[in-house]
């Protein structure tokens, strides 16, 4: 099971944290990625990262504004999102598979089959 949290209303340039709590199994374990959903637009990937591997893979709207970490001690991922604009405003999902997904569909939704069940950020101008 996957608990995220951590969202809420913002004005644009602040920060936000978001966590996803993992139940059941070991988070480090396989792949974890972060998505979001936008009013009207599709389930984007944002961030994710896969065992074995260095460091965490961004989308290109994000990247150098979102780091994703994770805490093994906690079985908690983590999504810091920095200098936020109104285009992050979302519902964000963390999402889990329990082997390693190949790096071209890290943050492609279909091979993830454990998600949480979503936190909204809403980013005012």
């Amino acid at each position: 099971q996957l608990q995220a949290s951590g969202g809420g209303l913002v004005q644009a340039g602040e920060s936000l944290r978001l966590s996803c709590a993992a139940s059941g199994f070991a988070s480090d374990y396989g792949s974890v990625a972060w998505f979001r959903q936008a009013p009207g637009k599709e389930l984007e990937g944002v961030s994710c990262m896969r065992s074995g591997s260095n460091g965490a893979t961004y989308a290109d709207s994000v990247k150098g504004r979102f780091t994703m970490s994770r805490d093994k001690s906690k079985n908690t991922m983590y999504l810091q999102m920095n200098s936020l604009k109104p285009e992050d405003t979302a519902v964000y999902y963390c999402a889990t598979r329990f082997t390693r997904i190949v790096l071209s569909m890290c943050l492609d939704p279909s091979p993830y089959n454990y998600w949480g069940q979503g936190t909204e950020v809403t980013v005012s101008s």
